[in-house]
C-alpha cells in the first residue's frame, strides 16, 4: 500500500496556474523494482463501483490460476470528484498493504476538465515512472465502472511477451444493466457490435496486416488498453483530445505501424449505464439508442472488400517503394482509380510516408476530400450489410477449407510419389480438389 503525503487529502486547486501539468510528478514513491505493469485509472464520481474496480485488480493471478506476484501497480486519478471516491479508494489501499496502489486527488481547470485529458495526464504518470525502471514495462488503462477480469495482468504482459506493442481487451457489459436498455436500443446495440465485429474478420481476411496480430475482436477502448512504454513514446503519449481519446491513441498507433492485438484473453466487464461522465462515449450512445432509436445506415460489403483489398495493394506498393522499387505509370494509374484518389498525389504521398499506417491515413482523408469513394459506394441499412458481410465471410471460409484440403493432398503427392505410387491417380485426385475450388 502507498498512499504519500501528496496524496493524504484532498487538494482543491483553483487556478489554471497551479493545476496538474505532465512536468510535475504525481506519485513521490518510486516504483516497485520487479513492476512490469503500471495501471492508469482515471475517475470522476465512481464511488458506487470504484471498490469493485479495485478488489478485481487486487485479486490477478496468472494464466495457470495462481496467485500473481507484485509485477504491477496501480495509480487513481480521482479528478474532480463531489462524492467520496477518492477516500473508498485511499481506505481500500489502507485495508490491502500487499497492493501497490497509489490515489491521487486533483481538482481540474475547466479547460481541462474531460476524460481524455485525466487519462492523459494518468497515463503519462505511468510512463513517467516505468521510465525510471528502465523504460522496460508496460502501461495499461481501464475505467472506474469496469471490473476486469482476474487474469487481465497477466493477458496483457502475455500478449506483449509474444510481441504485441500494444492491447485492445475484450469488453463486456454487465447483463443486468443491459435490461435497462429498450428492445430497440438492444437491437441496435448488438447490430452494432456484430457489424464492426464482423467487418475486423473481413480484415484479416483480405488485408493480413503485416504490423497487427490476426484480429480476434475489434474493441480497443479506455475500458482495457495496454501499451509498451517504448511504443507510447513512439506514438507521442495519449492524445488528449475531446473526441474518444482511446480511439484517437490507436489511431496514433496505427500510424507508426505498432503491432496491435485485439486479444480475447484480456477480458474486462464494464457498465452499461445510461448516464456517463461525459458527452461522448459508450453511454451517451446507449442513452440516445433508448431516447431516440433510428435506422442505421453503414458501408456494404462492396465498399469494405473494396477498402480492404485496396489497403492491401497500397501496403505493397508502399514496400516497394521502401525497398528502393519505382512503379511504373501503368500502375500507379491503375493504384490510384482502385483507391478513388488522383495520381499524382499518390504518387507524392507514397514518396514521402515511412510509415504505413501515415499513408493509410492520409488516403483515407483524401477519399473522403475527393468524394469519389461516396459515390461509388453509398451507405446502406446494417442489417443489409451484416447479412451480406456473413455471405461473404462463409463463401471464404468454404474457399480457405478447400485450400486447406489442396494442401493435404499436395502433401499426400510428395509423400507418394516418394514411396513410388501410381502418379496418374495422383494427378487424378490432385485435379478434383482444384475443380471444386
Amino acid at each position: 500500500m502507498n498512499v504519500s503525503a501528496l496524496e493524504s487529502a484532498p487538494v482543491f486547486l483553483k487556478s489554471a496556474a497551479d493545476s496538474v501539468t505532465t512536468n510535475k510528478a504525481l506519485v513521490d514513491d518510486s516504483p516497485l523494482p520487479q513492476c512490469k505493469l503500471c495501471i492508469a485509472i482515471p475517475v470522476r464520481d465512481e464511488a458506487a463501483s470504484i471498490e469493485s474496480t479495485l478488489q478485481a485488480l487486487a485479486n490477478q493471478v496468472d494464466l495457470t490460476g495462481k496467485a500473481l506476484s507484485r509485477c504491477y501497480e496501480i495509480l487513481l486519478f480521482a479528478n474532480n470528484c463531489t462524492d467520496g471516491t477518492a477516500d473508498i479508494a485511499r481506505r481500500f489501499a489502507q485495508q490491502h498493504p500487499e497492493l501497490s496502489l497509489h490515489v491521487v486527488e486533483r481538482y481540474l481547470p475547466q479547460s481541462q476538465a474531460y476524460v481524455g485529458k485525466a487519462r492523459q495526464l494518468v497515463m503519462d504518470e505511468a510512463s513517467r515512472r516505468i521510465d525510471l525502471l528502465g523504460g522496460r514495462g508496460a502501461i495499461a488503462t481501464t475505467d472506474g465502472d469496469t471490473q476486469v477480469s482476474p487474469t487481465w495482468v497477466a493477458a496483457n504482459l502475455y500478449e506483449m511477451a509474444r510481441g504485441a506493442d500494444a492491447v485492445g481487451g475484450r469488453i463486456y457489459f454487465h447483463k443486468h444493466e443491459l435490461k435497462q436498455l429498450t428492445p430497440a436500443a438492444q437491437a441496435l446495440r448488438l447490430r452494432s457490435f456484430g457489424y464492426s465485429y464482423l467487418k475486423s474478420k473481413l480484415a484479416y481476411y483480405l488485408d493480413p496486416s503485416g504490423s497487427e496480430f490476426p484480429s480476434r475482436h475489434h474493441q480497443h477502448y479506455g475500458a482495457s488498453l495496454a501499451v509498451s512504454a517504448e511504443a507510447y513514446h513512439r506514438a507521442g503519449g495519449l492524445p488528449a483530445t475531446k473526441t474518444p481519446e482511446d480511439v484517437a491513441f490507436y489511431q496514433a498507433l496505427k500510424r507508426i505501424d505498432a503491432r496491435f492485438c485485439h486479444s480475447a484473453l484480456a477480458r474486462v466487464t464494464t457498465s452499461a449505464r445510461l448516464q456517463g461522465r461525459t458527452d461522448i462515449g459508450c453511454a451517451h450512445q446507449l442513452s440516445e439508442w433508448v431516447s431516440s432509436p433510428h435506422p442505421l445506415f453503414v458501408n456494404g460489403v462492396e465498399a469494405i472488400e473494396n477498402r480492404l483489398l485496396g489497403r492491401h495493394q497500397l501496403r505493397i506498393a508502399w514496400q516497394r517503394i521502401m525497398n528502393g522499387e519505382t512503379l511504373i505509370v501503368q500502375e500507379m494509374h491503375a493504384l490510384a482509380h482502385q483507391l478513388g484518389v488522383t495520381k499524382s498525389w499518390l504518387m507524392d504521398e507514397l514518396n514521402q510516408n515511412i510509415f504505413f499506417g501515415q499513408l493509410a491515413e492520409r488516403v483515407k482523408a483524401q477519399q473522403q476530400a475527393e468524394g469519389v469513394w461516396q459515390r461509388r459506394w453509398p451507405l446502406v441499412d446494417i442489417g443489409s450489410a451484416i447479412a451480406s458481410l456473413r455471405l461473404r465471410l462463409r463463401k471464404i471460409a468454404q474457399e480457405q477449407a478447400i485450400l486447406a484440403r489442396i494442401s493435404q493432398v499436395d502433401t499426400a503427392v510428395h509423400s507418394t510419389l516418394n514411396s513410388g505410387a501410381d502418379s496418374w491417380d495422383i494427378a487424378r485426385k490432385k485435379s478434383r480438389a482444384h475443380h471444386r475450388l
